[in-house]
């Protein structure tokens, strides 16, 4: 593996010790010893524990005692205090300074372990997922709202199944650790009941009772289920999630609307409507866009919410990553700064020359790998 490239800021804050050392030491030496700048030969041992390593913190502290011990010599300040002072001053911060590369390189080495656990717990929740199932394409696209952080209360899921493929886009209220647990939750249980429940209503059912029996959390979740079918079209069920977009094959933009807005998970217990399946025409050619409201939510410079479907050419690129990626990098420019919200997008692509028989291959490959579950369950039992 190639060694990573130092950044032209990184090489130029590693030398800024030694060029602080040889400027006061040229100015010492044009200025004399009447201007007293010996004892800003500390700086530089001072700049070497903000950018380097105790090892070289301590060399620079040397070096910079022995030029504090010559200069001192050159302007006759031996023969007074000001050159011990002066001697005095560079090595206490050069033990100060010392002390803080080992401070700062412990915290360092703390924070690559907490991404590191970042990394894997995004890899078990957020599974990557699959680049195409049956005639469709997919992209995903993810950005958390926190600094450093690659997870958070956006989830997202496909899966193929043999009822047909089936995807689920949610947004936990809230964000944090709470939310990613409670992401946690309803991911689990939509991989379960995905594969095993033949309506995707009972898919629905299925998530609110998880939510139900997750007391301690008092949070809920807007979520879009969608299923494609082989008919050439897409059955949504929508829990007070943003509507998805539909990107027709000539173009024209589509937010299809449920016949009525379901409470999000979570709040079933207030009553409200309850979620009803709508169909939506998806045909080859055509692309479904799921998202969360951090993406249309996010705001420019002049408090102007981001045009999502303004911006629906960007999926025009052939390659289904590269659109999406073109699509995100767009709304990052729109934001002009870091995103207040997590915003996660989920991009289906109907290939132009796919058919029905495709999608029914997906179907028997959801059966066979049910198959092998059942087969593995017989054999431990």
């Amino acid at each position: 593996m190639a060694a990573k490239r130092p950044q032209p800021g990184q090489v130029t804050l590693s030398w800024l010790p030694v060029a602080v050392v040889v400027v006061v030491v040229t100015t010492d030496v044009l200025a004399g010893p009447g201007v007293g700048l010996l004892p800003l030969v500390s700086l530089g041992p001072a700049f070497a524990g903000l950018v380097g390593g105790w090892r070289r913190t301590t060399l620079i502290g040397v070096a910079a005692l022995l030029v504090c011990v010559a200069l001192g010599m050159y302007d006759g300040l031996f023969a007074e205090r000001r050159g011990y002072a002066a001697m005095a001053s560079v090595a206490g911060v050069t033990g100060a300074a010392i002390a803080a590369a080992v401070m700062r390189r412990r915290r360092e080495a703390e924070l690559a372990s907490v991404r590191s656990v970042a990394e894997v717990a995004q890899r078990v929740l957020l599974r990557p997922v699959p680049l195409s199932a049956g005639p469709l394409r997919i992209a995903v696209s993810y950005t958390s709202a926190v600094a450093e952080a690659h997870i958070g209360g956006d989830l997202y899921e496909v899966v193929a199944t043999p009822h047909g493929i089936r995807v689920i886009v949610g947004d936990v209220q809230g964000k944090g650790l709470a939310a990613v647990e409670t992401a946690a939750v309803v991911l689990g249980a939509f991989r379960e009941a995905a594969h095993d429940e033949p309506d995707l209503l009972a898919v629905g059912a299925r998530l609110e009772r998880s939510m139900e029996r997750d007391t301690e959390s008092e949070r809920f979740v807007t979520a879009i289920l969608g299923e494609v079918r082989p008919d050439h079209s897409v059955v949504f069920l929508n829990y007070g999630h943003p509507a998805p977009m539909v990107v027709r094959a000539d173009g024209s933009v589509d937010f299809p609307e449920p016949p009525a807005y379901a409470l999000p998970l979570g709040l079933t217990a207030h009553g409200g409507d309850p979620a009803e399946p709508f169909r939506v025409d998806f045909a080859p050619g055509e692309q479904v866009l799921l998202y969360t409201d951090g993406v249309t939510e996010t705001r420019d410079a002049r408090r102007r919410f981001y045009p999502l479907a303004d911006r629906a050419v960007l999926l025009k690129e052939n390659d289904a990553q590269g659109a999406l990626e073109a699509l995100r990098d767009d709304l990052v420019r729109h934001a002009d700064g870091p995103l207040h919200d997590d915003a996660a997008m989920l991009l289906l692509r109907y290939r132009a020359h796919a058919t029905a028989p495709g999608l029914a291959g997906a179907r028997a490959a959801g059966v066979a790998a049910r198959g092998e579950r059942e087969e593995g369950a017989h054999a431990r039992e």
